[in-house]
């Protein structure tokens, strides 16, 4: 009758000692990282259809461009196609939320674009060029530093009034994203 009682006291001893068994570095790891949330808004008048294909969100972490790990993925959550003027103050989409990141200088912020960009002018759609006279990765300097324990909101503005242009000469529209980004810090 006493074995299985020593049975249990050995087992609850062995979970505690493993539940209680890190060290003071290992327990710190998680609350030395900075955490970022971004979302996605737009500012329009003209154009109330406009469909943007969201791929990622990604910050550049080298000053050097060509580097192979330049820029970090934020592994956003909403990808997809949006009407972009649906997202304005009230409802805007949110990318990442709460990804964790050891802390960093960051240089710049960009939006990622797929391949499924239109506007809809009068019930006819047309695609928007964003790789040879556009631009399928906007991008905003940030140049700051990321700092431990502290939450960053993001978002990121589009003004598609301004973005939107037709290319008389390809016969064309043209999207070259105009970004605006605030940056909200705050402790934890």
């Amino acid at each position: 009758m006493h074995l299985p009682s020593m049975k249990s006291s050995l087992f609850i001893l062995v979970f505690l000692s493993c539940f209680f068994n890190c060290s003071k570095e290992e327990m710190d790891v998680n609350t030395q990282l900075s955490s970022i949330s971004v979302k996605l808004k737009s500012t329009t008048g003209e154009f109330d259809k406009v469909f943007l294909n969201i791929k990622d969100v990604q910050l550049k972490v080298t000053g050097d461009t060509n580097a192979p790990s330049a820029w970090k993925s934020l592994n956003a959550i909403n990808g997809g196609t949006y009407n972009i003027f649906d997202l304005n103050a009230d409802s805007a989409l949110i990318l990442v939320n709460n990804f964790e990141i050891n802390p960093t200088h960051i240089y710049e912020i960009r939006l990622v674009l797929g391949e499924n960009n239109f506007v809809d002018l009068n019930n006819i759609l047309y695609n928007l060029n964003t790789t040879d006279l556009g631009n399928s990765n906007p991008s905003n300097t940030v140049d700051m530093d990321l700092i431990p324990n502290h939450f960053y909101d993001i978002t990121i503005d589009i003004n598609i009034d301004k973005s939107l242009s037709f290319d008389e000469n390809q016969n064309m529209m043209v999207l070259n994203p105009e970004l605006y980004t605030e940056i909200r810090q705050f402790q934890y």
